[in-house]
């Protein structure tokens, strides 16, 4: 039997991370094996319905235009949410307070507060509970995973990630992510794309100790940009840091006691004719490098140019190519799919390697909260 889904946050535009991440694989062949879409939440009944019409689903697919609705359908095994970050906590809560099992995209909610009280209402109702870090499946992390816990460089030193991103322009966004500027949404460059960055190091890495970070908001001044035009629409001041720089120590049975790690996340593009994204991790007998050319988002579209991992060996000075892959079935989804169709597998399996529960997740967003306190402090 499929387990039934619930989505709430399908855009009717044919836009947004619903459609473009999660539609590909569910309804695939190979998801419709495993899955089926039996109902749709949006902002209003019609809302719904117009989402149902673009996307060719099923006439007998339910319809909602509001989350305490939905929660009340016994119909549903698991409900998916991919609104904006800041309609998370009201759009989620009523399905958690019912106990139904919920899959809820990165951050959890637009401030720690309410993140935290969704962790607590799932421990309440004994949802189980899934977060949409799904970096953690995609092949390029876990092959640098695995050559590290083969101990293919020794145990880890130190590590240094450095990463521009979230923008061609260092002070410019496209009109649909003029929210990025404000802090009180959740959602922008500090909480999704180094959020995610982070999330990925420390999985592949082991969890960041001792960490002392550095924020800045170097442009104040962002311009809204027309997406096809690429005409400055408005200038609005923006309260998210544009540059994030952190020092810490990596906590792992891989690791040196003490072994630093370093990362650098800036708002724009890289200097041409370099990467987006370089990790580097120095071990005792070797080095892992991650090079990727075309994007930062490894957990999502970072692979329309290559993302490269080699491995040198200290002793020879050989750099080898460790060659990672797609499974046959991802090749079949648009990119940005791959990643979000195998952690749905992996709800399905029942595993728990890769898998993040809002517990879980609610230590990364303590660590960003204190470095946002941190920030707004002046240290």
């Amino acid at each position: 039997m499929s387990t039934r889904i619930a989505i709430i946050g399908l855009s009717s535009s044919g836009e947004g991370w619903a459609a473009n991440a999660h539609l590909p694989y569910l309804l695939s062949p190979r998801g419709r094996e495993r899955f089926s879409i039996v109902a749709v939440c949006n902002s209003s009944l019609e809302a719904a319905k117009r989402s149902i019409d673009r996307h060719q689903l099923p006439s007998q697919t339910r319809t909602y235009g509001d989350p305490e609705a939905l929660a009340q359908d016994s119909e549903i095994d698991l409900v998916v949410c991919c609104t904006r970050v800041d309609k998370h906590y009201n759009a989620l809560l009523p399905s958690i307070k019912a106990g139904k099992d919920v899959y809820l995209e990165w951050p959890l909610a637009h401030n720690f507060e309410h993140s935290k009280d969704l962790v607590d209402a799932a421990r309440r109702s004994g949802s189980k509970t899934f977060v949409g870090l799904q970096g953690r499946f995609a092949p390029s992390l876990a092959k640098l995973k695995n050559a590290i816990s083969e101990g293919r460089i020794g145990l880890i030193l130190s590590a240094e990630v450095r990463a521009t991103g979230a923008s061609s322009h260092p002070d410019a966004f496209p009109r649909r992510l003029e929210y990025f500027t404000d802090m009180s949404i959740g959602g922008n460059i500090f909480t999704i794309y180094f959020g995610h960055i982070f999330d990925q190091v420390q999985h592949v890495l082991g969890t960041s100790t001792s960490i002392r970070s550095k924020l800045q908001i170097q442009r104040p001044n962002i311009r809204i940009v027309d997406p096809s035009s690429g005409a400055s629409l408005k200038t609005v001041i923006s309260d998210v840091p544009d540059l994030i720089m952190l020092h810490s120590q990596v906590k792992s049975k891989q690791a040196v006691q003490g072994a630093a790690l370093s990362c650098r996340f800036r708002l724009g593009s890289p200097f041409p004719g370099e990467p987006a994204m370089v990790w580097s991790v120095i071990g005792e007998r070797g080095e892992l490098r991650l090079t990727a050319w075309g994007s930062t988002t490894l957990q999502a579209h970072g692979y329309d140019k290559p993302v490269v991992l080699e491995v040198r060996d200290f002793a020879t000075e050989k750099v080898e190519n460790l060659d990672w892959e797609w499974s046959d079935w991802q090749m079949k989804l648009p990119v940005t799919a791959r990643s979000v169709g195998r952690l749905y597998e992996a709800i399905v399996a029942g595993t728990t390697d890769g898998l993040v529960t809002f517990e879980e997740a609610l230590e990364g967003h303590l660590q960003l909260e204190e470095m946002m306190e941190a920030y707004q402090m002046g240290s």
